[in-house]
């Protein structure tokens, strides 16, 4: 980046704020808008309310109310980036691939039993089951364009059971607990109707082991490469038996076909080697669409992924595993959004608060994805943080470290397995 370019970061942040100036009813709230959301690609080490209110030289309690009680429209804001983001992404090469969703989830670590959602639960983030809440996301890459679309919380069961305790926590009566992938297609409904259209689905085997989740996607033409679990139930041909996926492609009809191998490229690191195989299914459901059953594994690591995919037969595997790995790229997303974004930063006990914290968020990111293209390039040497200078306002005092909530690690799920072992995100 040159010094030119840094120096117009910081008017073109603020032109890019003023586009979203009619979703708050007074001009004070817009300017408490535009504090914390330049707080957050600022490089405070913390992104919650105290730190960047400290930095804006604003009230602490009046940001606070800014997050929980101020009269703003923020689901209109989230609607309204969509929007932005989609008559604004970069009208570049999209790799043959076209315009991929990606729906995902991601978890943070939090002390306490009052933050919304809260519970003992598994926390991707840490590989096992903590303290903590889960977001559901939906998330878009076309070419070597990504942003985060949507967010929304995760309302564990027992949350759900105790309107009481719903109702301390501002969460509104028609938010009840439902399992997270009715969670992704309501979001995938309202990227659509928000001007996206998605060439693919992809997703984990979260999502992929459930089949009305599948059918779901079949009845409404949307094609999908979905991972799913090595006990993932199909048939092959006419057969009535179902057999798993992995004893499936351990069967003779799999031996039979040599692998195919591909190099992936990778954004970051060095290109990856694959091997894949494929064969067609039928479903426990049925459906309109036919379906193959794909196996890939990494010829370095030995890692083994299942996916199924709706695509017509005329789409070759070296298409379709390339799709279905651009999943990954959804983590690196993540990491960013935690680590530079403070998506995970909310510190506080109101829903609203919650969801505008993660609205704000995915503003502030959507920013940086709009201008990454332009702007791509090598950092100089010494360059001490990521944070985007020109768009911050300077420190006007100390601020004090977090309290409450000081542990975030910020990677995600995956892990390395051995042939025949269970796939990574099953």
């Amino acid at each position: 980046m040159t010094e030119q370019q840094i120096a117009e970061l910081g008017p073109a942040f603020a032109n890019y704020l003023g586009g979203f100036r009619g979703f708050f009813a007074q001009g004070r709230t817009a300017g408490h808008f535009r504090d914390f959301c330049r707080g957050l690609l600022s490089d405070l080490p913390r992104k919650s309310v105290e730190p960047i209110a400290l930095a804006a030289g604003t009230a602490v309690r009046t940001l606070q109310e800014f997050l929980t009680t101020a009269t703003w429209d923020h689901l209109g804001l989230r609607d309204a980036l969509q929007q932005h983001l989609a008559e604004h992404r970069p009208a570049g090469a999209d790799d043959g691939l076209g315009t991929i969703g990606i729906i995902d989830e991601t978890s943070a670590r939090k002390q306490g039993d009052k933050t919304p959602g809260v519970q003992r639960q598994y926390l991707g983030c840490l590989g096992k089951t903590d303290n903590g809440i889960v977001t559901v996301h939906l998330a878009v890459a076309r070419g070597r364009f990504k942003a985060l679309l949507d967010a929304d919380l995760f309302l564990p069961e027992s949350w759900d059971t105790d309107r009481e305790r719903c109702q301390k926590a501002d969460i509104p009566a028609s938010l009840c607990h439902r399992p997270k992938w009715q969670s992704a297609l309501e979001q995938l409904a309202r990227a659509q109707g928000n001007g996206w259209h998605f060439d693919w689905l992809v997703g984990d085997a979260d999502y992929g082991k459930v089949p009305a989740f599948l059918a779901l996607l079949d009845l409404a033409g949307q094609p999908y490469v979905i991972q799913v679990p090595v006990s993932f139930s199909c048939r092959r041909g006419w057969s009535p038996k179902a057999r798993r996926a992995a004893d499936l492609m351990a069967g003779r009809a799999a031996c039979r076909q040599p692998w195919q191998r591909f190099r992936q490229a990778m954004q970051t690191g060095a290109d990856q080697t694959w091997e894949a195989k494929a064969l067609p299914i039928r479903l426990s459901r049925p459906s309109p669409a036919a379906h193959r059953l794909l196996v890939a594994r990494n010829a370095a690591t030995g890692e083994v992924k299942y996916f199924v995919t709706n695509a017509p037969a005329r789409v070759g595997l070296g298409p379709l595993l390339r799709v279905g790995l651009v999943r990954c790229s959804v983590e690196h997303g993540f990491r960013v959004s935690k680590s530079e974004i403070g998506l995970t930063h909310f510190e506080g006990r109101s829903y609203v608060g919650l969801m505008r914290h993660l609205v704000l968020c995915l503003t502030a990111l959507a920013f940086v994805a709009l201008h990454t293209e332009r702007l791509r390039g090598e950092k100089p040497r010494g360059d001490a943080g990521a944070g985007m200078p020109g768009v911050e306002r300077p420190l006007r005092g100390p601020v004090a470290p977090a309290t409450r909530d000081g542990s975030d690690p910020a990677y995600g799920r995956g892990h390395r397995v051995s042939p025949g072992a269970q796939p990574s995100c099953a």
